[in-house]
């Protein structure tokens, strides 16, 4: 196949979940025999127009104009529009403009068009601006595609839930399960003696970063060793250095930025408890490669990722910030029960959530279509 994968923005350039699993996907499909090509968005002059690397082809294009944190090019419109050789577009996230362009030109020919859905909601705006979004040209741009990838039963169900009719399969998102394990060495970078809370993600709104550091403060007071690392960057990182040294706990509170993914392996096994209080997510990559790494997760309890969780984790209701210090003080009490539920997160991830299950049957599934 000749698959256009279109993708805001892609890994190494960006880091997190969503861009590895654009990356991914096309090396792995790429190393399968098919010619892909990523058309992504970038600012930055010093890339290359058009990159052959890791097998595929990257195709950069210019942002025209930014609106709620989302980047339009007029280059990403044009390129769509003159894609007439193609076997299939795969769009990654409905939340972007240039999976709205992919909708637009799959009206225009007959290319297949697949969407994969990484989360109904964005961490950059308000929940009530993306439900009319849902309502009305969200739900259309699902409905242009022949078919929509969702990681979950729930998520599957969330999307009917806005009139979307298009064809949903339901593949999970799986994690590279040799790449993340217990066994080998840890990160420099976590330099901690004592109990290590660990927070892997954007520091946004949406990812309620303030509750981990105000979950932490009633760590702290019970073991004084505690420490917290922040593992990612965002607009919130001067507000949470604030906060936590107004409680008193910013000798405790790491900020390590943006870490690259090949250390992200010993970073977990640093750690003793992946927390992840997010008001919105799709199935967070962190959550499984956490579980690969046999380190517990405490998360908020949402519709499509307490499932998950729940087999070898804990969740509380989303800002229940007294919720998520309990949970912490629990675990980190019980080195035993830690071990129980790192051992049955493996469990999880090496039964559900293969990464080599995942790009066979997504590339079934579209091959399905042509």
């Amino acid at each position: 196949m000749d698959i256009l994968r279109v993708a805001q923005n892609v890994y190494p350039e960006v880091p997190g979940g969503g861009t590895y699993h654009v990356h991914a996907m096309s090396r792995d499909q790429a190393a399968m025999g098919h010619d892909v090509t990523v058309l992504t968005v970038t600012d930055d002059d010093s890339k290359p127009r058009r990159e052959r690397r890791n097998g595929y082809t990257v195709v950069r294009r210019s942002p025209t104009v930014e609106l709620l944190g989302n980047e339009i090019s007029a280059g990403v419109a044009k390129y769509l529009m003159g894609a007439d050789d193609y076997d299939v577009v795969h769009a990654h996230s409905h939340l972007y403009f240039s999976t709205n362009l992919a909708a637009v030109r799959q009206h225009l020919d007959d290319v297949p068009l697949a969407i994969t859905n990484h989360g109904l909601y964005s961490q950059n705006a308000s929940k009530w601006l993306f439900d009319i979004y849902l309502q009305t040209f969200g739900r259309w741009t699902f409905n242009s595609a022949d078919v929509v990838f969702c990681y979950t039963e729930e998520d599957k169900n969330r999307v009917r839930g806005f009139g979307v009719r298009t064809e949903i399969e339901v593949i999970p998102n799986g994690i590279d399960q040799t790449r993340f394990t217990p066994d080998g060495p840890k990160s420099e970078l976590v330099g901690s003696n004592g109990p290590v809370v660990l927070f892997v993600g954007r520091l946004v709104e949406g990812k309620r970063p303030g509750d981990a550091v105000e979950a932490f403060a009633g760590v702290k007071d019970e073991y004084s060793d505690a420490e917290l690392y922040f593992c990612g960057d965002g607009p919130l990182r001067d507000d949470l250095r604030t906060r936590a040294e107004s409680l008193g706990i910013s000798d405790a509170v790491s900020f390590l930025g943006h870490v690259k993914y090949d250390e992200m392996p010993k970073v977990y096994r640093s750690a003793d408890v992946l927390v992840l209080p997010s008001r919105a997510e799709g199935l967070p990559r962190t959550v499984l490669e956490a579980f690969a790494s046999e380190i517990p997760v405490i998360a908020s309890d949402l519709k499509q990722v307490a499932p998950i969780v729940e087999q070898a984790g804990k969740t509380v209701p989303v800002g229940g910030v007294e919720g998520f210090e309990r949970e912490l003080l629990d675990l980190l009490g019980d080195a035993e029960r830690r071990r129980e539920l790192g051992r049955a997160g493996r469990e999880v991830v090496d039964e559900q959530f293969r990464w080599e299950e995942t790009v066979e049957e997504t590339t079934t599934a579209i091959e399905c279509r042509l």
